[in-house]
């Protein structure tokens, strides 16, 4: 489990729980954490995300940016750390507590900026390869604004430009999160785009109908496997199994049509799918506001209920001491300005942040996963 303090770029003081910032801390040996922090040097610069903003018109993309990081030696010990913004409450948390539920105008706004975020990472070499509710994180400031973080399991799968070819590893055989991950990870195959976006449909669905066919036998890999294989091959059942009322929300399925057909090495276009969830907004009378609407599901429905303010701050505060989050910036000169509370990482925060080569993914996450070996 990683360790995080609050700390702030700007500061060489100790600082609250109200901090901009976190440090994230793991052994220097820790895999993830090298990972997740070469994603962030290669991917994650401010003047990218900045970039990538202005020329696609966007408010916000939703990618954390790499402030630095380091290592310390402790007592005989290294540690490698990296500085990353502090976020809020996470969406397993505000799904769970909306009865395992979201509305439909919600899951197509989360969806939106989602296909966002991937477009922009996956036009950086780079695929997720975990996307899940506890994985998505709200801005502290915008609560409107969702951010994917946890980048232990992305990986490189076009470098310098070069596609890297399908093949099945039986070592590797249902990588992910079990309920969520794609098919080819259930096959040994790396990870790839058209696999991210699966895992989105699986999320969509999840979130929308609160429960995935194959979740009651999570125990049995195969079984999932299989049950994906089955439902890929007829998604109108799939759309009558998870949404047995008449309303069900076509532009899922259209969006899942057309994830099927995708090659491994096929670059997907983005925003033809984002055109099917606007028409998905459009068809119950919603449009692409930008609002995620987060609030309870009413009598079983699918209605969602604007969380008030007071929720809101409560919400944040509840899940402040576990926030996972990341925001990293390539500017390791951000030596001198930043300080955790903890006394034990001042010096090494202070004095030798810089751009290792290194990532993790320190997110605790409710269900088990196994991590790509690189």
């Amino acid at each position: 489990m990683s360790l995080f303090q609050t700390a702030d770029k700007n500061s060489s003081k100790s600082v609250g729980s109200d901090a901009p910032c976190v440090v994230k801390v793991e052994p220097s040996d820790n895999g993830p954490l090298f990972t997740e922090l070469k994603f962030y040097q290669r991917a994650a610069k401010p003047e990218q995300i900045q970039k990538w903003i202005r020329t696609h018109k966007l408010k916000y993309l939703g990618v954390p940016k790499y402030w630095g990081s380091g290592l310390h030696d402790k007592n005989g010990k290294s540690y490698r750390f990296m500085v990353i913004d502090r976020f809020g409450s996470d969406l397993q948390k505000i799904y769970e507590a909306n009865a395992k539920r979201f509305s439909r105008k919600t899951v197509l706004q989360l969806s939106l900026r989602i296909l966002d975020i991937l477009e922009y990472i996956h036009e950086h070499e780079y695929v997720h390869g975990d996307i899940k509710a506890s994985n998505l994180l709200l801005s502290c400031k915008n609560p409107d604004q969702v951010y994917l973080v946890d980048y232990g399991l992305a990986y490189r799968y076009c470098p310098e430009g070069v596609h890297k070819e399908y093949k099945e590893d039986p070592r590797r055989c249902h990588d992910g999160t079990l309920e969520f991950t794609s098919i080819d990870a259930h096959n040994g195959v790396a990870p790839s785009r058209r696999g991210d976006l699966e895992i989105l449909g699986y999320c969509m669905i999840q979130w929308l109908s609160g429960h995935l066919p194959w979740e009651d036998n999570l125990k049995d890999p195969k079984y999932v496997r299989d049950s994906k294989m089955r439902y890929r091959e007829n998604i109108a059942g799939l759309m009558d199994k998870c949404f047995p009322e008449k309303n069900k929300p076509d532009e899922i399925a259209k969006y899942m049509e057309i994830v099927k057909l995708l090659d491994y090495v096929e670059k997907p276009r983005y925003q033809n799918l984002r055109d099917i969830l606007l028409q998905g907004l459009k068809s119950i009378g919603s449009k692409d506001d930008g609002k995620l609407e987060l609030g309870v599901v009413e009598n079983g429905g699918l209605k969602a209920k604007t969380v008030t303010k007071k929720r809101k701050r409560e919400t944040e505060k509840s899940t402040e001491s576990s926030v996972e989050a990341m925001e990293c910036s390539d500017d390791a000169q951000t030596e001198a300005g930043v300080q955790t509370r903890s006394e034990e990482f001042q010096g090494a925060v202070h004095g030798s942040v810089s751009q290792p080569e290194a990532s993790s993914s320190g997110y605790d996450s409710s269900k088990t996963r196994k991590r790509v070996q690189k």
